[in-house]
C-alpha cells in the first residue's frame, strides 16, 4: 500500500512563501518535505535548498546538498516529497523524471503551476510517484496528501 502523508497547513503555507520569495514569479524553485524516521508519514519541515534558479529549471548547490544529507542523517530525518514550481502548467518533465532527489519506489514529486502565484493549495498541481519499474506515474493528490 502506498503511503499517505499528513501535511500541516503551516508547512504548505511556508512552501508557497519560499516559492514566491525565491522564484518571484519568474524562476522555478524547490522545497523538500521531510519527516523523522520514527514518524515518517507526518511531514515536519519544509526545507528550501540552496539552488540556482531559472525560468524553466533549477540546479541544487552541490556543497549544500552534501551537507544536507549529513544533516538529515544526524537528525534521523528523511526526504518524503520533493515539491517544485513550473512557469505555467504543472507536469513532470523529462528532467524532473531523470533527476529526483531520491530514487526510491514510492517517492513523490509534486509540481505547483504558475510559479506558485495562485491560491495556496493543490489546485492544478501535479503529483507523481516512482513505480516499481522505476518510471513515474501520476497519482491523485487526495490519495497521498492530507492537510492537517
Amino acid at each position: 500500500m502506498s503511503a499517505i502523508y499528513r501535511l500541516p497547513r503551516s508547512i504548505l503555507d511556508q512552501t508557497f512563501a519560499h516559492f514566491r520569495s525565491c522564484g518571484r514569479g519568474r524562476r522555478e524553485c524547490q522545497v523538500l518535505w521531510i519527516s523523522p524516521w520514527d514518524a515518517p508519514h507526518t511531514i515536519s519541515k519544509a526545507v528550501h535548498p540552496e539552488h540556482e534558479a531559472h525560468c524553466g529549471s533549477f540546479v541544487l548547490d552541490d556543497r549544500w546538498l552534501n551537507d544536507f544529507w549529513f544533516r538529515v542523517a544526524e537528525e534521523n530525518l528523511g526526504v518524503r516529497i520533493q515539491v517544485h514550481t513550473h512557469p505555467s502548467e504543472a507536469f513532470h518533465s523529462a528532467t524532473d523524471d531523470a533527476f529526483p532527489i531520491v530514487h526510491t519506489i514510492g517517492f513523490l514529486s509534486l509540481v505547483i503551476p504558475n510559479f506558485a502565484l495562485g491560491p495556496i493549495g493543490f489546485e492544478d498541481a501535479f503529483l507523481t510517484e516512482i513505480q516499481e519499474d522505476g518510471r513515474w506515474s501520476e497519482v491523485p493528490i487526495a490519495e497521498r496528501l492530507v492537510l492537517t
